[in-house]
């Protein structure tokens, strides 16, 4: 059985010298739309070398940074229809469309940016259909290369754990597609983008993770309830073997797989993402049983919900920093300090300590959703950080300079 050893923070220190930058770095706040919306982007949708936000029933073109529409979403219970969005030229055109799907749903569906003229006067972006996957219990959807090919793949994490583990990989076929010309609708045949499915594994589960968890070279698939390990062959014909080596319920969405403490063994960053606590599981290698391995240490427990991380260089010193924030009203008020006001932190890894410092971001005024999205948007030199949540789409404009 896997051995987690709980340990608040570990004070050795290592040899050598720790230079590190002026903390906290400060943040101005930029309040784009409320909505229900939890997913965003970042891309130059327009083409004019700016990169602009999409996020949702919107898209924001950079400096004016005004709602302009891409999609119609219902609200369903107090979720828009939308589990992620992701900015990708499906069609090849030369511009980005968006990908997305809806927790409750099984169609995978992409909105086709029109350009031009189009897309500057409001209309709403073409939907096309990609893929009915079958299943419908959508934590949170990814557009990552999972086979190594250098293009992507879809894939959604389902949070029953009886369903498969499926990767969606872009594919063409031929469909009669309708077209308008003029006052005339005609039928036409076409190659049109759609999705194809291989599932590697029968199980499944709220938390998931993309990176190279047992040191192999080969990047793997974590979840709540272990890990898939990716096949020496070809990841889409060879099979996934299931590890059971650790069961966490509402595992982040993402796991961060990296060698967080520099021993040459990677670590997971992993929360609870509808309760409190962050952690680092610090990677020991493999037991005398074959499992893996870990000591797990406590990061941050004091808000709730931080359910997603992203790692970005906000202090512009050359190292990553952990991102994360509470996601607001994730069961709409039904988890563990959901009353509590919205707060967005980062992470420092300090060597001296083997230990991550934090800092806030803003307290009362944003909070995290399903992603955490990262770029230089007013093309200043620093990493702004862009969020979409319940209690709003908002920029934080990095203000280190």
């Amino acid at each position: 059985m896997t051995k987690f050893v709980p340990v608040a923070f570990l004070m050795g220190v290592l040899a050598g010298t720790y230079v590190r930058a002026d903390h906290p770095v400060p943040f101005e706040v930029k309040l784009l739309a409320v909505d229900a919306n939890e997913g965003c982007d970042i891309a130059d949708v327009d083409g004019d070398g700016k990169l602009d936000i999409v996020a949702g029933r919107n898209w924001y073109r950079n400096d004016q940074w005004i709602p302009r529409p891409v999609r119609i979403i219902e609200d369903n219970n107090g979720y828009a229809r939308t589990n992620g969005e992701w900015a990708y030229d499906v069609n090849g055109d030369g511009r980005p469309d968006v990908v997305s799907m809806d927790f409750t749903s099984s169609e995978v569906y992409w909105y086709e940016n029109p350009g031009g003229e189009k897309l500057l006067q409001g209309y709403l972006w073409p939907k096309h259909l990609l893929a009915d996957t079958g299943w419908a219990n959508n934590e949170v959807s990814y557009l990552i290369d999972l086979t190594g090919d250098g293009k992507p793949e879809w894939f959604s994490n389902q949070w029953n754990k009886n369903n498969p583990t499926i990767i969606w990989t872009f594919s063409t076929e031929e469909r009669d597609v309708q077209i308008t010309k003029g006052a005339k609708t005609e039928t036409v045949r076409r190659e049109v983008p759609t999705l194809v499915g291989h599932t590697i594994g029968d199980i499944n589960g709220h938390g998931v993770g993309f990176g190279d968890i047992n040191n192999d070279g080969r990047d793997d698939i974590l979840f709540g309830s272990g890990w898939f390990e990716r096949p020496a062959g070809d990841p889409l014909t060879q099979p996934w073997k299931y590890h059971a080596d650790w069961d966490k319920k509402h595992a982040a969405c993402p796991m961060l797989v990296y060698d967080v403490d520099g021993d040459g063994t990677n670590d997971v960053i992993n929360s609870v993402a509808h309760g409190y606590g962050i952690h680092w599981w610090r990677g020991l290698g493999p037991g005398a049983d074959g499992k893996l391995q870990f000591e797990e240490h406590l990061i941050d427990d004091s808000f709730s919900q931080p359910h997603g991380f992203c790692l970005a260089d906000l202090d512009g010193d050359g190292s990553d920093e952990l991102i994360t924030g509470k996601r607001i009203r994730a069961h709409n008020g039904n988890d563990p300090g959901a009353a509590e006001p919205p707060i967005m932190r980062y992470y420092v890894w300090n060597a001296h300590k083997r230990a991550f410092d934090g800092y806030t971001i803003n307290a009362g005024q944003v909070g995290g959703g399903l992603q955490i999205r990262t770029a230089d948007l007013d093309a200043d030199g620093d990493i702004d950080i862009v969020v979409a949540g319940k209690e709003g789409t908002q920029i934080l404009f990095n203000k280190r300079k």
